[in-house]
């Protein structure tokens, strides 16, 4: 059995900077509004700094607490705030975090100085719907139309009306009316603001000129604006939660449509119109989907050009970057993610990895360095979340192409009336639930263990973020839509779990300067795809529908060379929107020309892919026996990096151990293998693999949600020879102190153990929280080693010998090497273990964690010594 461990010789110089990385994750940090003391933002600043992470989002959210905030007095910015944020910025300065904003009191993007009637307010299309027959008084204008059956309407029957007498022919109609109003919809929890703050038009130039004219009035100080240059952040935007009763609208939006579709909106409003986000009526399924589908194109390029493009702009001139999620509506999320510097998903409300992977695509075709992650929230989770269990989303949300956590979430200390530990802005949730996770910071046991799992973040989002990602496939979406959880089906149950990795493009990262072939890759200075694959609209039930702009860039991209796989018989192709005369015609001959081209193959079903690819000449750059293995592929010069998972495509999935061997593609045949450990920062070559001509094989164990980081890099490194194991050796006795963290102090609690339980099942610790230090004594024989496997650890560990601290372990597979530390004769081992605070909140707080069942903290074990020479 061979070890990546420290030995003369073994280290490997590659990624200098990789044992201590700048590239950190960040926190959102949750203030109670501006009712905060700054000398207490000081601290918290120092807290995560010293704890090993590289930046805050300060963030207006308070679900937990409402009433008894003065939202008059300490709002969103008022000068209390105002002089928070000078406070943060100005000591994350010295301490050299990043300072991100929102961009306005939690969200949706609101401001206070606007009300429900104002230009700038969201805005809905309420209607009126009165069923007649006959005749009918209209009290003002509109339109009829005849109901065919419930919910369906004939088109042919629409007319506008003026108000007065209307006689129609038998049948039953509909008589609509439409008004335009504001929505009157406000941010998420308040209130945040006196006066109140409402929702802004996301799809107007008057909505974005609202946030800008707020913050000119509301934040940017003289010393906010100073201090803005000098520390780095982001201008940040969480998703678009736009919640109407009636139909999303916004002023000029007929004459919007017009200009942009060609044809008039209003012979069709009765098929667009909503309740509660459900469409109302339709005609024919296919003239109803159409049309949707061209009032959201309508609606994309608005929030686009009116919101995103200038908030952007805005973020630019304050010195910041900007960060937004850029869904939650129909709108093109490619197109949005290509714009944005920072586009970010989330870890809870993505349905799976392609949700992420849409994201990612977009940011490798429009050139952009990130891929952001609102990390590991999770529904009543709140002080029960465990890092090993934070750890294995992330690892899983890394493989679909995330390089930066922003971890949900650290809160700000207390708040007037909060229970113990103090303040948390999802828990109590709404003042009865459990919450949303997490309140991290030095209210958990587990913080002393942070900076391991800090290390753990930063050191693999350096190698994501190092080079250029790589693809094998390109899958074409008709719409950029993303949280979906619409992924690409053959690729998702068979390629993925044999090494194929992908992306997704549509229309609008097809139409960015990378998107050029050569040598038969799309995009080579990009993630560089061998071959792309059309199938149907996996939003519309797999229909075959392309723009003719669509058509024109894949007959092109063929006739450049690009492997191209075509799912399906074509021959009905239409339109995607509404088809104007002679679209459908040039788009069938477009269709035509792309199915005969030379690097072109049709398959009936996506089962057919592989062999389409085969015959192309097609290969992955990864090759592995059938198992849940997932990997990332980056490419800097010469060397190429693998990030290797055991992960879970959505979250409900079982995935087991695997211990496999994988062949990697390497850019030099001279390249050998280097393992990066993510948790200890050590670089060292390995000794067991195999080379093949452009392909190197290394063996791949890792545990459910584990992952690993390998270097292939030309040279001749001296790899540690395999060592010799001896028997393994059980250990079962030990003695236990624990730390019991309570609202009045620390109590402490000893006992003698002869067997590994979890705390709930000991004498006095059953409904306790905190740290515990369990101890043993081993004798070490002359010229020997050990590993100290730990087994199961609830939730984080450090494990000294003789008093020394060694290098971090694995939370989720957690061994440690005590060699280098072990001396001849009797050696004193100690493994430290943190734990959540719910098993003590169920007690302090029943009310609200007394539903929660005990969790099993504590060493579990089996732990096991394995000698070796």
């Amino acid at each position: 059995m061979a070890f990546a461990a420290p030995w003369p010789g073994g280290a490997v110089k590659i990624l200098p900077g990789f044992p201590d990385p700048a590239t950190k994750a960040k926190f959102r940090w949750w203030w109670p509004h501006g009712l905060v003391d700054p000398a207490e933002i000081v601290r918290e600043v120092d807290q995560i700094a010293d704890a090993g992470f590289g930046g805050v989002e300060i963030q207006d959210v308070h679900h937990s607490v409402r009433a008894d905030l003065d939202a008059a007095v300490h709002g969103w910015g008022t000068e209390p705030w105002r002089k928070a944020v000078e406070a943060a910025l100005r000591r994350a300065k010295i301490r050299g975090l990043a300072v991100d904003l929102a961009i306005g009191p939690s969200w949706p993007a609101a401001v206070p100085t606007i009300d429900p009637d104002h230009p700038a307010a969201a805005k809905e299309l309420v209607h009126t719907a009165t069923p007649f027959t006959g005749s009918i008084t209209a009290p003002e204008p509109g339109q009829i139309v005849r109901v065919v059956t419930p919910g369906v309407l004939d088109p042919a029957s629409v007319q506008d009306v003026a108000a007065g007498d209307i006689t129609v022919p038998d049948g039953d109609w509909l008589l609509l009316t439409y008004r335009e109003q504001g929505s009157g919809q406000q941010p998420e929890g308040g209130p945040h603001t006196v006066p109140a703050s409402y929702v802004v038009d996301h799809f107007s130039a008057a909505g974005t000129r609202a946030i800008l004219d707020c913050w000119d009035d509301l934040v940017l100080t003289r010393t906010i604006r100073r201090l803005l240059r000098e520390v780095p952040g982001d201008l940040f935007e969480d998703s678009l939660e736009i919640e109407t009763g009636h139909t999303p609208w916004t002023p000029g939006l007929l004459a919007e449509f017009r200009r942009r579709m060609g044809y008039d909106l209003r012979p069709y409003l009765p098929i667009v119109l909503q309740n509660k986000g459900k469409y109302l009526y339709a005609y024919d399924s296919e003239t109803s989907r159409h049309v949707r589908d061209d009032l959201n194109q309508v609606l994309s390029d608005l929030y686009h050009e009116h919101h995103l493009i200038p908030l952007r702009d805005f973020a630019h001139r304050l010195g910041r970057t900007l960060r937004a999620q850029p869904y939650g509506l129909p709108t093109d999320a490619i197109r949005s993610a290509t714009l944005l510097d920072v586009a970010e998903g989330e870890s809870l409300g993505f349905k799976n990895l392609d949700d992420f992977r849409v994201l990612a695509s977009a940011r490798d075709m429009a050139g952009t360095a990130l891929l952001s992650c609102e990390a590991a929230a999770y529904a009543n989770g709140a002080y029960s979340t465990t890092w090993n269990k934070v750890v294995q989303t992330m690892a899983s949300v890394f493989a679909g192409g995330v390089n930066q956590a922003v971890l949900h979430g650290f809160a700000y200390r207390e708040v007037p009336g909060a229970a113990w530990p103090g303040f948390a802005a999802f828990s109590p949730y709404n003042g009865t639930g459990i919450g949303y996770a997490e309140a991290w910071g030095p209210r958990q046991p587990t913080w002393g263990h942070v900076p391991d799992v800090a290390r753990w973040f930063a050191r693999t989002q350096l190698v994501l973020r190092t080079g250029r990602h790589r693809a094998d496939l390109a899958y074409f979406r008709q719409k950029g839509f993303a949280a979906t959880g619409l992924g690409a089906p053959w690729q998702t149950n068979d390629g993925i779990p044999i090494g194929w990795t992908h992306g997704f493009v549509d229309e609008a990262s097809l139409s960015l300067p990378a998107a050029v072939v050569r040598d038969g890759r799309l995009a080579p200075r990009g993630p560089g795809y061998k071959a792309l694959v059309l199938d149907g609209d996996a939003i519309n039930g797999k229909e075959h529908t392309l723009s003719v702009r669509s058509a024109r860039k894949l007959l092109a991209m063929a006739r450049a060379g690009l492997a191209t796989v075509v799912i399906g018989d074509w021959s009905d192709v239409h339109p995607t929107g509404l088809a104007l005369p002679g679209e459908t015609a040039a788009l069938r001959a477009l269709m035509t020309a792309l199915l005969a081209e030379e690097r072109v193959r049709v398959v009936t079903e996506p089962a057919g892919i592989p062999a389409a690819l085969a015959d192309l000449g097609v290969q992955r750059d990864v090759t592995y026996e059938r198992s849940s293995l997932m990997t990332v592929h980056r490419t800097d010069g010469d060397t190429d990096y693998y990030y290797l998972a055991n992960a879970r495509h959505a979250e409900n999935r079982v995935i087991n151990p695997i211990d496999q061997d994988v062949w990697l593609t390497a850019r030099s045949p001279r390249s050998v293998p280097v393992r990066l450990d993510a948790w200890t920062g050590e670089v060292v070559a390995l000794s067991d693999f195999t080379r093949s001509d452009s392909r190197v094989r290394v063996r791949v164990t890792l545990a459910p949600g584990q992952s690993m980081l390998i270097a292939l890099t030309p040279g001749n490194h001296r790899a540690m020879p395999p060592r010799l194991m001896l028997d393994a050796a059980p250990l079962t006795s030990w003695t236990l102190e624990v730390d019991d963290w309570q609202p009045s102090g620390v109590a402490t609690h000893q006992l003698a153990l002869t067997e590994l339980l979890p705390w709930s099942q000991l004498p006095g610790l059953a409904d306790v929280s905190g740290v515990g230090r369990y101890r043993t004594t081993i004798e070490a024989p002359p010229g020997q080693g050990a590993l100290l496997d730990l087994g199961r650890v609830v939730d984080t560990c450090r494990v000294r010998v003789n008093g020394r601290l060694l290098p971090p372990v694995d939370v989720l597979k957690p061994v440690a090497d005590l060699g280098p530390w072990l001396r001849a004769g009797t050696n004193t081992i100690e493994v430290e273990v943190a734990t959540t605070l719910l098993n003590r909140l169920r007690t302090t707080s029943p009310a609200v964690f007394g539903i929660a069942n005990r969790q099993a903290y504590g060493l579990l074990g089996p732990v096991q010594l394995r000698w070796y020479r």
